[in-house]
């Protein structure tokens, strides 16, 4: 090799220098741009105090440092912020968050928001919610319903929880369903529009079924809709909207089928109206509660 060659291949000292200090330059302004809230978030005491003996070096080591700071906590995605949200037996709540995302409570539910650096998450503690996610690609949107998880982007769905199961229903956009610790499956193929699906403990999720948006989701504007569904189904639902407890005696009763459309509000009229639609006969219970069997 010659020497022109082999002295084009070593590092000019000059211009080494030169690309060093462009770095530290491009460094420094990046990390200026996001002092202040490199501050806030991870404050350190040393960028604060006046070093002992000044070195040039200090303030961008202090930036570096809070800058590695920063992204182990954004890989972490630690809460910053919490609110508790909760609705009364018998009336709906709606909820706006600080990101235009809506949250709707259907009766007598419980959830837990939390803001996340990069994401955002509802525990839903108890009962149903419908949600309208404001779309942000960065922070996707997580709702944990014990037994699954639903993880969207941005879309319009209701996820509802008991003891016993959870059940999802996606009014616009797409939701990903991920499994539990403990559930006997990891992740499901995303719901679309109108699909509907109900996970129960230890078990692998239902079938995706197909659903009526307007009718599914009319709880959402105060009503109940229902066609043709059993009368244990419908019993159940409006169990939601009163605190006595609803008794059906015998599985005659339960599987008569129930079309109409009802009152949230007014749970009672619809008890009082069903021995005049189906073949039942209704007794009140001096604690709240009803009674239903067969006549």
């Amino acid at each position: 090799m010659s020497r022109k060659a082999e002295a084009a291949r070593q590092p000019q000292p000059a211009l080494a220098r030169a690309q060093r200090a462009a770095q530290r330059h491009a460094l420094d302004a990046a990390l200026a741009e996001e002092r202040e809230t490199l501050q806030a978030l991870f404050p350190l005491e040393s960028l604060q105090r006046p070093a002992r003996k000044p070195r040039r070096v200090a303030p961008v080591l202090g930036l570096l440092l809070a800058a590695a700071a920063a992204a182990a906590a954004w890989w972490a995605d630690p809460a910053y912020r919490s609110e508790h949200l909760a609705s009364a037996i018998g009336a709906r709540e709606r909820y706006l968050l600080g990101d235009g995302s809506e949250i709707t409570l259907d009766s007598d539910t419980v959830a837990d928001v939390s803001w996340h650096l990069r994401s955002r998450r509802v525990a839903l503690l108890q009962g149903r919610a419908r949600f309208a996610v404001t779309p942000a690609v960065v922070r996707p949107f997580e709702v944990d319903a014990g037994l699954a998880q639903v993880r969207v982007v941005g879309t319009r769905f209701d996820v509802s929880r008991t003891d016993s199961e959870v059940q999802v229903q996606v009014l616009e956009g797409r939701v990903q369903l991920r499994g539990s610790a403990g559930q006997p499956w990891n992740a499901a193929p995303p719901l679309a529009p109108g699909q509907a699906r109900r996970i129960r403990a230890g078990e692998a999720p239902g079938p995706v079924r197909q659903v009526d948006i307007a009718r599914a989701g009319a709880w959402a504007e105060g009503r109940l809709v229902f066609e043709s569904t059993p009368l244990s189904e419908a019993l159940a639902e409006v169990q939601r909207y009163r605190r006595g407890a609803i008794r059906l005696q015998g599985d005659k009763a339960g599987q008569l089928r129930l079309s109409g459309v009802f009152d949230t509000a007014r749970p009672d009229d619809m008890l009082r109206a069903l021995p005049h639609i189906l073949p039942v006969e209704l007794r009140w219970a001096a604690d709240g509660g009803a009674e239903l069997r067969a006549r």
